[in-house]
């Protein structure tokens, strides 16, 4: 079995490797992300207490219903009726009304859901880009509305439990509904879930607690024992979500965006 950091380190290098672009040319739907430290909540003895991230492009907004509908079309393989099982499960965008009609649940604006991690892979490698990884995903999660650190922005602590105790809505708001956050993204929190690249590099370390191999430490209650932010709720509800997840999986309220790494000049 192949080892968590060995994991990481292919999915750093393939992330790195796909459309690249010089730095400061970020198409109109993407916002430069600054460089900044990822902290892992949780991390077993091997892991890296702190994790470097480079700038890099983000969507502004997730992936919606519209462009999945372009894609599909164009992909017939990816169509609900074609898709096989191994790749999306049966959820797989069960909310359209039909394999190239979204319908009333699911408005073209609105994020698209009920897509599998394989699924969103597809769908970002035919647009020449990719997912952001964890560390990526959380340094952008980091913005406040009106500062970059949102620790200190009561708003945006308010948005984030607020849309954690909701239950989620029949008819998604549209993509770019929101305000935008200090670096130009929307609805990273408080509309929906997001697929990341390494999702399943969260907690699981081997095939059961049986498993000489594991980190104990890092199941139910004693995970929070070596937390960095205990106070951070949202983001235990995130690894707790990403490390529940198969790659197959297709959940009402989990949707992604697309990143692009940037090339600095003079490299």
């Amino acid at each position: 079995m192949i080892s968590r950091a060995a994991f990481l380190a292919v999915v750093f290098f393939c992330a790195s490797g796909h459309a690249e672009d010089a730095a400061g040319s970020a198409p109109p739907s993407m916002v430069r992300i600054p460089a900044g430290v990822y902290v892992p909540i949780l991390r077993g003895k091997n892991d890296a207490e702190r994790v470097p991230v480079r700038a890099f492009l983000l969507d502004a907004h997730p992936v919606t219903n519209a462009e999945f509908l372009e894609f599909v079309r164009a992909n017939p393989k990816w169509r609900r009726a074609a898709v096989s099982a191994l790749f999306a499960d049966s959820g797989y965008l069960s909310h359209w009304k039909s394999d190239l009609a979204p319908g009333d649940l699911s408005p073209l604006g609105s994020p698209v859901v009920r897509v599998s991690w394989f699924a969103a892979r597809a769908f970002v490698k035919w647009k020449g880009l990719r997912l952001p990884t964890t560390a990526e995903w959380e340094v952008a999660a980091m913005a406040g509305f009106d500062r970059p650190d949102g620790k200190n922005d009561p708003s945006m602590r308010r948005l984030v439990s607020d849309w954690l105790a909701k239950p989620v809505p029949e008819i998604l708001p549209d993509a770019e509904s929101g305000r935008p956050d200090f670096n130009g993204v929307r609805n990273l929190h408080g509309l929906v879930w997001e697929w990341v690249e390494d999702f399943n590099t969260a907690m699981v370390t081997g095939e059961s607690r049986a498993d000489s191999g594991l980190e104990r430490n890092l199941f139910c209650g004693a995970g929070a024992v070596g937390a960095k932010n205990v106070a951070d709720y949202s983001a235990f509800m995130r690894m707790a979500f990403r490390s529940s997840l198969s790659a197959n999986y297709c959940v009402a309220n989990l949707g992604f965006r697309c990143a692009k790494s940037i090339v600095e000049e003079g490299k």
